[in-house]
């Protein structure tokens, strides 16, 4: 461990872009404690810790939202928005064709994102402010905000999310680990301080039971994501023997690893972010005149507060996105081509489309093991928070389960550019 921190320290580039990241990553956390006027910023801290989807929200705006803070609704827009146009991008041809341009339709993609994640921003606020507000105890938290402060709070939270996921393509860029979920992991991992006092403070011998079954979930969360996440098949592939004058080329046998969660931690910020979005913009028609409207609103915002529709949904929506997001970043097609044009085969397997078919079953198989994995893992914490009546429990779960997929991401990144530069000196 001393022996890779001092490499890492030793080589210049990768040092700079550590402290790079790490300096952003502060430049977000300070913005997140810049509150926005108007509002009883205690009283809202209390509303969040007594509300799971709003506790689920503060999340995964890296605690800002619990501030009310000027970055409040984090990288959620910019989400949603990727959502949007990699949905897009499987239905509608011409963006289809633009996605395989290379670099300038990847650019080309990306801007459009950028530029919905404005509205989205907009919307989003005023939605998580009427919600706010319209939650129990929310009226009097937001009793002296009126209209001009609601107008002030949407620019400025819409201008945050910018700010943010501009942070977050800049941490992306130096190839650390992904900007988006590194945001996310410093919000989680800057709350831990403040929760682990909290409890010394308000220890109470009733609750040892509690936490140790906190800690005993705890582990096996952490266990449980590194063997899945780090879990891979290895299909074996062999490249034929070419001779080329007196040389021997080929003839080599190796394999073509698949990881049984090639998705990471994607499928939960997609899932959460998806299931925040009902009862969200439910509240914009709430208080509307049409009765059957605000009726209709009413009962999505109190379909979302039971526990049990929440929880199949949350697992319904991350299997569905493990295998979503699977598809879109793992093409058996392109591997078959690739490796017959190589000169490489399966043992057993006619090259082109059979290849693609066979690694297409076995890629299948191994992602419904690890979509599975990632549902019960995401709804565990809430069948504990049931039996032990802990609600942290259920905050501490996801956050378990995103902080140590994104240490593993990030740490294979540093190891393969480390790998890099040792190739570049032999």
């Amino acid at each position: 461990m001393l022996n890779k921190l001092s490499q890492i320290w030793k080589l210049k580039d990768l040092r700079n872009s550590i402290l790079f990241v790490l300096g952003l990553l502060v430049i977000s956390r300070i913005a997140a404690i810049i509150p926005l006027p108007g509002i009883d910023a205690a009283g809202l801290k209390q509303l969040f810790a007594s509300n799971q989807i709003l506790g689920l929200m503060n999340i995964f705006s890296g605690g800002a939202m619990a501030n009310f803070s000027v970055v409040m609704l984090g990288v959620g827009p910019y989400i949603t928005s990727s959502i949007i146009f990699q949905l897009l991008t499987m239905v509608v041809p011409s963006l289809e064709e633009l996605s395989k341009e290379g670099e300038y339709g990847r650019n080309k993609i990306n801007m459009w994102t950028r530029w919905l994640t404005i509205p989205l921003a907009a919307m989003q606020a005023f939605g998580m402010i009427q919600l706010l507000k319209n939650s129990q105890g929310g009226s009097i938290i937001f009793s002296n905000f009126h209209t001009y402060d609601l107008l002030i709070a949407m620019v400025v939270a819409t201008a945050g999310t910018i700010f943010i996921m501009w942070l977050g393509e800049l941490i992306s860029e130096k190839k650390i680990g992904n900007g988006i979920s590194l945001m996310i992991f410093a919000g989680i991992v800057s709350g831990i301080p403040s929760a682990a006092t909290k409890m010394f403070l308000n220890y109470n011998v009733s609750e040892l039971v509690n936490l140790i079954i906190f800690a005993i979930i705890a582990l096996i969360t952490i266990a449980a994501v590194v063997v899945i996440t780090e879990g891979q098949r290895n299909i074996p592939v062999q490249y034929a023997r070419q001779i080329r004058g007196n040389r021997t080329i080929g003839g080599v046998t190796t394999h073509l690893p698949l990881r049984v969660n090639m998705a990471g931690v994607i499928p939960i910020i997609f899932a959460i972010s998806i299931i925040l979005m009902p009862p969200t913009f439910a509240q914009l028609f709430i208080n509307v005149k049409s009765a059957w409207v605000a009726q209709s609103a009413q009962y999505i915002v109190r379909l979302f507060q039971n526990q049990l529709f929440y929880g199949i949904s949350y697992f319904t929506l991350v299997v569905a996105f493990t295998y979503f997001y699977t598809a879109v970043i793992f093409h058996p097609d392109q591997i078959a081509e690739n490796l017959q044009k190589q000169g490489g085969f399966i043992p057993g397997i006619r090259p082109g489309k059979s290849t693609a078919d066979y690694v297409q079953a076995i890629v299948s198989k191994i992602i419904f093991t690890g979509a599975i994995f990632l549902g019960l893992i995401a709804i565990l914490p809430l069948v504990t928070a049931q039996l032990t009546g802990t609600k942290s429990l259920v905050i501490g779960g996801t956050s378990l389960l995103i902080v140590v997929s994104v240490v593993i991401e990030t740490v294979n990144q540093i190891n393969a550019q480390l790998s890099m530069r040792d190739y570049e000196e032999i």
